[in-house]
């Protein structure tokens, strides 16, 4: 089996306290064909020391930026692997990541593939599985007409092909929120996914992060995203309807 080249995009701004656990978590896949880059926003933090610890273990640069989407793009600019991800400074991958990953693309059809999550806090703790299960229960229905009432696309457990990014073009530097499910919407009536059971990667929810605070902001982005897509009126009121729900459920659980 040939290893296909991936590459990993981490976008970064003064996440010093969890970079290196995500660092090590790519650098620790020992995937013999890799190429990673950190394009942090010009931190203040001590992320740059950490990221010149390297050597010439990663490629990095950094500078003042526009913003993760901004900061992500620049990444995809440079760079040159057949598969490609962006894992953000606070998350990680859990070991065999990019070997499973390479296996599933082997079969030339498969254009991009999402796995398995799990969500810890700040300690490393592990938390909130049942929003880990309610996802793994719906990618068994996995359909677009279904990501559209709800997204149930583990972000940092998604990969793709390059000539996704040279069809579909960059991420959406307008949008703050809904970066990757705009991504998303933006291919799931033309490009299959492929669904892995696998757990692939950690979800880390922080006293700054978006998904531990933001989540609302997230989720009216994610309905401008359907608008601007034109889908069904239908399935606009059904992804609302569906984020209040959730909305209600996360202010109990967060």
């Amino acid at each position: 089996m040939t290893n296909p080249k991936i590459s990993i995009i981490t976008p970064s701004f003064n996440q010093g306290k969890f970079i290196k656990q995500t660092i090590d978590s790519i650098l620790e896949q020992n995937y013999p064909n890799l190429e990673y880059w950190v394009i942090d926003g010009g931190s203040t933090d001590e992320t740059v020391e950490i990221l010149k610890e390297y050597g010439d273990k990663l490629q990095w640069l950094s500078e003042p930026d526009h913003g993760q989407a901004n900061a992500i793009n620049k990444g995809f600019q440079r760079a040159t692997g057949d598969i490609i991800a962006f894992l953000n400074s606070d998350d990680y991958y859990l070991p065999n990541t990019l070997q499973k990953v390479a296996e599933v693309f082997q079969n030339p059809e498969v254009m991009w593939v999402a796995g398995d999550y799990k969500i810890i806090n700040e300690q490393n703790i592990e938390i909130h599985s049942l929003i880990s299960l309610y996802k793994r229960f719906l990618q068994l229905f996995n359909s677009w007409p279904l990501l559209s009432v709800v997204n149930y696309i583990n972000q940092p457990s998604t990969f793709w092909r390059k000539s996704i990014i040279e069809k579909y073009g960059y991420i959406n530097e307008n949008l703050n929120y809904a970066i990757d499910y705009d991504y998303w919407m933006r291919m799931a009536r033309q490009v299959p996914l492929t669904i892995l059971k696998d757990k692939l990667s950690v979800f880390r929810i922080h006293s700054t992060s978006k998904g531990g605070t933001e989540f609302v902001k997230q989720f009216n982005e994610e309905e401008i995203v359907l608008e601007k897509f034109g889908y069904p009126r239908l399935s606009r009121i059904m992804h609302h309807f569906h984020n209040q729900i959730i909305i209600n459920v996360y202010k109990i659980v967060k």
